[in-house]
């Protein structure tokens, strides 16, 4: 099966978006837009997140003791193209905290997990970033979906 053929399947499947950060070596806020995160176990609290080799984070990532999952509102497409986009400040104009973590929880997303890095496995051209989950919060709303290649919220939604 040829990459083209992988990615149309693979985009049938609809996934939320999220933000996931960290600080680097120095202390500075990185982060990302990653559809390719999903809960993992229940006891003790997972969640995996997978990063490509080829990223410009991929080093930070792989550095870290921790990073946030910050799951997207509708409303937070922008967001989600800001952190998305290489070679500018991904931080600027957003408000965070520092989460339990030393990670950026976002402001004003769907919901977050704040985790302490457990395990990394190589996969292919990713590798797969496994956190304990010591922290996270939910808010009201929707989430914003990915299907297909394009944004998409949930009919009816806001």
């Amino acid at each position: 099966m040829d990459s083209r053929q992988f990615r149309d399947i693979a985009g049938c499947f609809a996934t939320g978006v999220t933000v996931v950060t960290t600080q680097d070596a120095a202390g500075l806020p990185a982060g990302m837009t990653v559809n390719s995160f999903t809960s993992l176990s229940l006891d003790p609290p997972l969640v995996l997140v997978t990063i490509a080799k080829t990223s410009s984070l991929f080093d930070t990532f792989m550095q870290a003791g921790g990073y946030a999952v910050n799951i997207l509102r509708a409303d937070q497409e922008g967001l989600s193209r800001q952190f998305a986009t290489k070679n500018i400040d991904r931080f600027a104009q957003v408000s965070y905290r520092t989460g339990v973590s030393g990670s950026p929880v976002l402001d004003g997303v769907l919901a977050y997990f704040d985790c302490r890095v457990v395990d990394r496995h190589p996969a292919g051209d990713h590798v797969i970033l496994i956190g304990e989950v010591v922290d996270g919060g939910l808010n009201d709303g929707h989430p914003l979906l990915f299907y297909r290649g394009k944004y998409t919220h949930i009919p009816g939604a806001p």
